[in-house]
């Protein structure tokens, strides 16, 4: 797998985004920071003003192979209202491509049915998003479902970074960089 992509809109969770970026970097694959606004400028939730790599208008979706939405109360609100991503999203989960989510987000894959049936895990006050869709919440750091991976939020961005890791190059280079970040002690 080559080709990531994380959408940042105003208000996302800046460790939730920027943890997963550098991560997957370090391992070697290939993850644009996409804004979802019209300048590639993002302001996230604390604050931190990020400057992402290109805009939605700018990105090539067929040459992804992962979407990842970060959290952030108002980030994921700003997501979900992101029609254009929103129908990426939907063509993905349909094609068996690779869609994550963590903290507040996978709310929106649950509004969207990707969630049904399937083991996944949110920020607990997003919990009941998650069981209205019909999946099965866990309380877990992250959760690899098929091809649906969702994280709990800010605290289980390494994991949930470490899981995107695992499906695109196998868990023994996932572990590798756990083991180079020295995370666990």
């Amino acid at each position: 797998m080559n080709q990531l992509a994380i959408f940042l809109a105003d208000g996302f969770e800046e460790i939730e985004g920027l943890t997963v970026v550098d991560l997957c970097r370090r391992a070697g694959l290939e993850i644009t920071m996409v804004s979802i606004g019209e300048t590639v400028t993002v302001k996230g939730s604390h604050g931190i003003v990020v400057t992402a790599d290109q805009t939605l208008s700018d990105t090539d979706f067929a040459s992804m192979e992962m979407l990842i939405l970060p959290g952030g109360k108002a980030g994921t609100v700003n997501l979900e209202n992101c029609v254009p991503l929103m129908e990426q999203i939907d063509a993905f989960y349909r094609s068996g491509k690779y869609v994550a989510a963590i903290c507040a987000a996978p709310s929106i894959l649950a509004h969207r049915g990707i969630l049904k049936g399937r083991r996944a895990c949110c920020y607990p006050t997003f919990e009941s998003h998650l069981a209205a869709g019909g999946a099965d919440v866990a309380r877990e750091a992250a959760v690899i479902s098929d091809h649906v991976i969702t994280g709990r939020g800010m605290g289980c961005s390494i994991p949930f970074g470490l899981a995107i890791i695992a499906a695109c190059c196998g868990q023994e280079k996932a572990d590798a960089i756990a083991e180079q970040i020295v995370y666990g002690g």
